[in-house]
């Protein structure tokens, strides 16, 4: 795995730095006609480059929300969100967004659908045309690259659409739940290709699930969320060491940080 910048490669902290990442107090309120809903409630926490963190709670409780707000497709309304050093008001280019559906374009091919990015940023040339089957190995889709949407299992649109989200080189990579609508055993392949991903590319990923088992296991670091409006009821910390197995679910540790989890979101008492 790459060395993260925040981690002495020997163990220990490399010294004190700024976060990669940190929300201050965000909130956000959205006005549906004469009603006002308070969807995110002084939110705050920070984390480094290179984590994957999970935003864990309810359905409906604000996760997305938060999310969407880090990558500056919503704006917050108020606190401060600052991802490596700048204010984040609007979309930048160093982000990378895959949700629940893959929403791939059913006319393009696997290697157009990936290469999509890269056409609107005006990079579509040889290095990108490598860059998209490097990644389509990775993922073991290299003989797919032909292939249209409609010819591919759901798990295999999920693939592309993650390889879509990287393709860029994004620096975070926001993530809403793509593997929710996955049956279990693909999820459970998903996890641990997110896992081979993060670990070859070095991308701060940013995940939002409602499943606890999910969170730890994929996770640096959980931030559990309480009902709407959200506010953070536990931050968690997973200290399990990579790379994780199906094995590590059946660990002490991972049962006790599971009950944690589930204590904070009230389904554990």
């Amino acid at each position: 795995m790459k060395a993260r910048e925040d981690i002495d490669p020997k163990g220990g902290q490399a010294g004190a730095q700024p976060p990669f990442g940190r929300l201050v107090n965000v909130t956000k309120t959205f006005e549906t006609g004469t009603q006002s809903v308070q969807a995110v409630k002084d939110v705050s926490f920070q984390f480094p480059k290179g984590n994957l963190i999970s935003l864990l709670g309810p359905s409906g409780c604000g996760k997305t929300t938060v999310l969407k707000m880090v990558g500056g497709l919503i704006p917050a309304s108020g606190g401060l969100i600052e991802i490596d050093g700048k204010a984040i008001t609007r979309p930048y280019p160093g982000v990378g967004v895959a949700f629940q559906a893959p929403t791939l374009m059913p006319w393009r091919s696997v290697l157009g659908n990936v290469l999509f990015p890269m056409e609107v940023l005006g990079r579509n040339d040889a290095g990108a045309m490598a860059r998209a089957r490097e990644i389509l190995t990775l993922v073991g889709l290299d003989e797919f690259e032909h292939a249209y949407p409609r010819q591919l299992s759901g798990g295999m649109q999920q693939r592309v659409a993650l390889c879509r989200a990287i393709i860029h080189e994004p620096s975070i990579l926001l993530m809403d739940e793509p593997f929710g609508a996955l049956d279990e055993l693909t999820r459970l392949e998903m996890n641990d290709l997110l896992l081979e991903i993060r670990r070859v590319t070095g991308a701060t990923v940013l995940f939002v699930t409602h499943s606890i088992s999910e969170a730890v296991y994929l996770s640096d670091h959980v931030v559990v969320f309480s009902k709407r409006p959200a506010v953070i009821t536990l931050e968690l910390k997973v200290d399990i060491p990579y790379p994780r197995s199906s094995r590590t679910r059946y660990l002490e540790e991972f049962t006790e940080l599971e009950r944690q989890a589930g204590i904070a979101l009230g389904v554990l008492k």
